[in-house]
């Protein structure tokens, strides 16, 4: 073992007890983690010193591993020790941040994919799936024109977020690495970095967690920071929670006083305030039409009324009784009876 190998080995040991305080999945073993890590830095050169010169880096990498919940094990594709600007630092992927969503609850399923220009691509709904059609083994689907990701929330519908190929292109030519023509995962996989910018967009309309949010925080940290426009005003404001806050209402009539308490909001934002008035419209119909369905299904439910008892014969009052006539007393008297 080399010299670097074994202090790197050593240092990594020495935060075992940080990494079982802060863990929250027990299925991540720091003995498995730290030996991945070793591994990573063993085959890699300037990643060794990197970690050698930034060592309080890698110990933070390794411990963000347990604090967020995900694995450097190669195999499963969630997250990689880069280093990046003179530091150690924890990278996740788009497969590690569709996992982490998935494990802490924001989601029930989700899938990223890239549109090429020979695709069939169509957007159908707020709250359904995209139709995306195309030969998986043609090789002549075209360039690249824009990236999706759709997940299913846990009350069964779906959110769909994309990204056309300018927009994905604008927020790598901010990228660190791009700007420094140094390549990067840019360069390398661009594919990949595609589908977790469009990922990072998406993670604003979705419910939150506290792993999903350390993760994206972690990325934020490492000089990933997801801005979409430079030039925005001071008032701007994000349209992305205020569907999610539409989505949420439960009746037609508070999805429609929402829309009258906060259309306002974005009078200034002509094409954002056209996406709300979709999302509430979309909304709407989905409301009516399951209020609808239920009716029908109570109705078809619902056991037939029995029929009304038939009314009682009124008893005449005893006092109303007509007087015997003499006729019938003699022939009760007759049969031993008292009239």
């Amino acid at each position: 073992m080399s010299n670097a190998l074994a202090i790197i080995t050593g240092a990594i040991q020495e935060v075992r007890d940080d990494f079982s305080r802060v863990l929250v999945d027990r299925s991540i073993s720091f003995e498995r983690e730290s030996g991945f890590a070793i591994q990573i830095l063993q085959n890699n050169e300037f990643a060794m010193k990197i970690a050698m010169g930034a060592r309080p880096s890698l110990l933070a990498a390794i411990t963000n591993i347990a604090a967020i919940g995900i694995s450097l094990n190669p195999a499963r594709k969630q997250a990689y020790l880069v280093p990046r600007g003179g530091k150690i630092c924890l990278d996740i992927s788009y497969i590690g941040l569709l996992d982490i969503a998935i494990a802490s609850g924001s989601i029930v399923w989700g899938q990223a994919e890239l549109v090429r220009e020979n695709d069939a691509f169509r957007k159908v709904g707020m709250d359904k799936q995209p139709i995306h059609e195309f030969e998986p083994f043609a090789k002549n689907r075209g360039e690249i024109v824009g990236a999706y990701v759709v997940v299913k929330l846990h009350n069964g519908d779906y959110l769909t977020t994309i990204m056309d190929l300018e927009e994905l292109r604008s927020i790598r030519n901010r990228s660190e690495s791009w700007k420094r023509n140094s390549g990067g995962p840019w360069s390398t996989d661009e594919g990949e970095m595609m589908k977790k910018t469009v990922i990072r967009r998406a993670y604003k309309l979705w419910p939150k967690t506290e792993r999903l949010d350390s993760a994206m925080n972690q990325l934020s940290e490492n000089g990933e920071r997801l801005v979409d426009l430079n030039d925005r005003p001071a008032d701007w404001v994000d349209v992305a929670p205020m569907i999610a806050a539409a989505l949420a209402t439960r009746t037609d009539a508070d999805a429609l006083q929402y829309w009258r308490a906060n259309n306002g909001r974005l009078a200034r934002q002509p094409q954002d305030h056209a996406k709300l008035k979709q999302a509430v419209a979309d909304h709407r119909v989905a409301l009516s039409t399951a209020k609808r369905d239920a009716d029908e299904a109570r109705t078809i439910d619902m056991p037939a009324a029995a029929p009304a008892p038939a009314p009682r014969a009124q008893q005449q009052p005893v006092d109303d009784v007509p007087p015997m006539s003499d006729e019938d007393a003699d022939f009760m008297r007759s049969q031993g009876a008292q009239p």
